[in-house]
């Protein structure tokens, strides 16, 4: 029940844009269960909002060892390897 509330919370923040306060509501939902791969999939997104993309990677690198075929986690697995070429890229021509 608990964690249905903090994903709930966490969902609202997403959608308020507030990627800060999700990311916490998410980390407390995983205190609760580790197992539940749609609240690591939602932490990647916020993380990714907020261009901490290693962080991103983790959290899809954790969801595919649970379920190798989850599109989302694959998908912002993707978003995150771009985010850091970038960067790189970035890092480099300064």
């Amino acid at each position: 029940e608990k964690f249905r509330t903090l994903k709930t919370e966490g969902n609202d923040f997403v959608k308020q844009g507030k990627y800060e306060e999700a990311v916490n509501k998410y980390s407390e939902c995983m205190k609760l269960n580790t197992e539940e791969c749609a609240v690591y999939t939602n932490r990647a997104l916020c993380y990714l909002k907020l261009c901490k993309y290693e962080e991103a990677k983790q959290d899809c690198d954790h969801v595919l060892q649970i379920e190798d075929s989850n599109i989302k986690a694959f998908y912002r697995r993707a978003l995150a390897y771009k985010g850091l070429q970038v960067r790189k890229k970035n890092m480099a021509g300064i």
